[in-house]
């Protein structure tokens, strides 16, 4: 069988830390979990530029591929998949507001950001090989393909191989040591025997959270049972920014944060702000404004833009030990945990 774009991805289901013994004793492969757009690589086929051809520059003055292979061609057949990426070489760092900018940039305007934000495409995974597809073969067999096609083709930068290990003390360390580099944010773990089963969470992936704290300055729900808690930071020149959201809190945390709330006065720095559901949604809180006086301690994952957190944050605790001057300060840039 033949595959035809668009092919979905398989998908992961998130956990709290790195799967045990008992995963271990079934063989499983540690992979570097990157801050990208998932993708897939699509060639021509033989006669076409495909057997032998050299791969599409992704780093050269173009737009960045459609992800997840969405993009549709009579002579294309898929390939590597894997994970885009774009460096900002200002920032000297992986940058996701730049891919971003990147993947929607049409016309003039991409060949300007292709030079300025250069991109990369890491490969995890290969699921056709030379006409033959590959779903069926378990990972470890996909992943020495597709470490032979790049010894094979000689591949360098802007292609690269996703770091992989069966270590499990290598694994701990990545989490802990690589995470510390913007845009990779944890682990993928992938059974050695697993298929590639499109739209099924067959794998799992572990992000590295780190405790902070920010300030409560808006709810949704009651003063008396928040549903949820919108956070910010003061910026160097004392305002308060919204830097996230937490995620539902349960019944018996939601009534003891609301023993402390106090109703917003006038002049509130979130006056007027609109606060979207989710990162890239357009569905608006109706929030309640708060007092800006309390201090949560939050979970938070390391994809940060800008000051924001990315995803929701969980909150641990309140801290009524400490002030809001205790808490860290709005930045601007890759980092928001203290």
């Amino acid at each position: 069988m033949v595959l035809r774009p668009p092919v979905d991805p398989m998908l992961a289901q998130a956990a709290e830390s790195v799967p045990g013994p008992a995963a271990l004793r079934a063989g499983v492969a540690y992979e570097q979990k990157l801050d990208g757009h998932r993708a897939l690589v699509f060639t021509s086929r033989p006669g076409r530029g495909g057997a032998g051809a050299d791969p599409p520059r992704i780093a050269g003055p173009r737009p960045v591929p459609r992800p997840c292979g969405r993009r549709r061609a009579a002579a294309a057949r898929p390939g590597p998949r894997g994970e885009l990426l774009v460096w900002d070489p200002e920032a000297g760092r992986l940058s996701f507001e730049a891919l971003q900018r990147r993947a929607a940039a049409r016309g003039r305007s991409a060949p300007s950001l292709a030079a300025r934000w250069p991109a990369y495409f890491v490969a995890f995974d290969v699921l056709q090989l030379d006409g033959q597809e590959l779903l069926q073969r378990p990972y470890k067999e996909r992943r020495a393909l597709l470490e032979a096609l790049f010894t094979d083709h000689a591949l360098t930068a802007p292609w690269t191989l996703c770091p992989m290990t069966t270590d499990l003390a290598t694994a701990r360390d990545w989490l802990e040591s690589w995470t510390d580099v913007s845009g990779v944010e944890g682990l993928v773990i992938k059974p050695l025997t697993s298929r590639y089963l499109p739209g099924y969470r067959g794998w799992t992936k572990v992000r590295r959270r780190d405790t902070t704290e920010a300030i409560i300055g808006a709810i949704t729900g009651t003063l008396t049972r928040p549903g949820l808690l919108v956070l910010g930071r003061h910026d160097e020149g004392g305002r308060l920014r919204a830097v996230g959201r937490t995620v539902p809190l349960r019944p018996e945390v939601s009534r003891q944060v609301g023993e402390h709330l106090v109703a917003a006065g006038p002049g509130h720095p979130f006056e007027g702000v609109r606060f979207t559901a989710a990162w890239g949604s357009r569905d608006v809180l109706d929030v309640v404004l708060v007092r800006p006086d309390l201090v949560a301690e939050i979970s938070a994952d390391r994809a940060v833009d800008r000051g924001v957190f990315r995803h929701p944050l969980r909150f641990q605790r309140l801290r009524l030990d400490v002030t809001v001057e205790d808490v860290p300060q709005f930045a601007d840039g890759t980092a928001a945990a203290g």
